[in-house]
């Protein structure tokens, strides 16, 4: 009992540790030695990774280390409030069981040019259980160094109680068929308990995969236990465009737009075909995976250890934007702007370059414009016929509560 306890404060003080060095609680990747973090519901790929709690619902983390052998890694949950700043919750009210676990599950690579570790995190499972609704940031780290976080993955826990109904049309109040969407909602809550709908309840809605936010604090109006949303300016989103894609799923043949690929050096290169900006051009339908990516080698019988590590060549043919940076977006970024995946214009070609390592596999793209006051836009313009996800979150926290908590998720689309 005595070294269960001093397990457990050893754990605690390494989590208080972790979240007071590391105040950037977004999704990502801090050491160079490991790539390719996804998260999703394992039954739900083209969805955000939410599950229910109290159902069989498992979110799966992969991830890989480049190198021969493997590292002894743990993981730990910190519970985080809708804004996903930790919450003031102790480990003992939001899990049920450890919160310093070894990842135990990982495999090696088999038949590919790059050698890498891939590692696996299924949640919850018989060690750790989750007891609450709401954000959920999951660090790894090396247990001899626990405050150094080598990578962090955000997921969402949902207690299914509020119904989410809603709209999407390009009749907005910004205009008609325009460069815009706008949405509606009705969400369908139980006020029975007392709760206040103009103050205890708040509606978070995103687009696809990005991880800015809006969120409304109040309905327009409240219809017995329906909170409604309508001409709310926070809900009106620019269209966008369809995410371009490529498939790179081996090494043997050219997939779908890629242009050539051939071994240099220590691993395959893959050219995609030039882009051009689309902003001026007339929409053009593609059904997508609305930003994400899944890892594919189409003749491995698990594309986790299966799929290669290559070199892609993104280019798209355009003039050089002054006081601008070009950037290419995707799950796979993360949603961050760093040198990983910022382009670079060349004269001699006329074009915005960029060479990003990836693993094998599908990925939509789509190419960012980042202005020096910070402001981001697509390059591609805004198509009002653009097939968006929304994601809508309903959050709740009566007065005296401690910690937010994510009381119905819905897509609309």
């Amino acid at each position: 009992m005595v070294r269960r306890l001093l397990t457990l404060l050893v754990a605690l003080t390494a989590v208080l540790t972790a979240v007071r060095a590391d105040t950037d609680t977004r999704q990502q990747i801090f050491s160079p030695r490991f790539k390719t973090l996804k998260v999703q519901n394992i039954d739900l790929f083209d969805a955000p990774p939410v599950i229910r709690i109290g159902s069989q619902d498992r979110i799966e983390i992969t991830f890989d280390e480049i190198g021969e052998d493997n590292s002894w890694l743990e993981w730990r949950l910190i519970h985080c409030n809708a804004d996903w700043q930790p919450s003031a919750l102790v480990e003992s009210e939001y899990i049920d069981g450890f919160n310093a676990n070894k990842i135990e599950d990982f495999a090696y690579s088999t038949a590919t040019f790059v050698h890498y570790v891939n590692y696996r995190i299924e949640i919850p499972d018989e060690r750790c259980g989750i007891l609450r609704s709401g954000n959920y940031l999951l660090q790894v780290y090396d247990p001899q160094e626990p405050d150094d976080v080598l990578l962090q993955a955000r997921f969402q826990v949902s207690e299914n109680m509020a119904e989410v109904a809603g709209t999407m049309t390009s009749r907005t109040d910004h205009g008609f068929n325009d460069e815009w969407q706008q949405l509606g909602l009705a969400v369908t809550v139980d006020l029975q308990d007392g709760s206040n709908p103009y103050g205890d309840y708040r509606v978070e809605v995103s687009q696809n995969i990005d991880s800015k936010t809006r969120m409304i604090p109040m309905p327009g109006r409240v219809n017995g236990n329906v909170l409604i949303y309508g001409h709310i300016p926070q809900l009106i989103f620019p269209a966008g465009n369809e995410y371009l894609r490529f498939e790179s799923v081996s090494n043997r043949f050219a997939g779908m737009k890629v242009d050539s690929l051939h071994y240099e050096g220590t691993n395959f290169h893959v050219w995609l075909k030039p882009d051009v900006p689309r902003a001026r051009r007339e929409y053009e339908y593609d059904r997508t995976q609305h930003g994400r990516y899944m890892v594919r080698e189409y003749n491995a019988t698990d594309s986790n250890i299966g799929a290669d590590y290559i070199t892609v060549h993104f280019r798209l043919d355009t003039d050089e934007i002054p006081g601008g940076e070009v950037y290419v977006d995707g799950e796979m970024t993360d949603g961050l702007f760093t040198d990983r995946n910022r382009m670079t214009y060349s004269d001699a070609e006329g074009a915005y370059l960029l060479q990003m390592p990836l693993k094998q596999g599908a990925y939509n793209y789509r190419y960012k414009l980042k202005t020096p006051d910070g402001n981001v836009r697509d390059l591609d313009g805004n198509k009002w016929e653009t097939g968006n996800q929304y994601v809508v979150r309903v959050w709740k926290r009566s007065p005296g509560e401690r910690a937010d908590r994510l009381v119905g998720m819905d897509i609309i689309q």
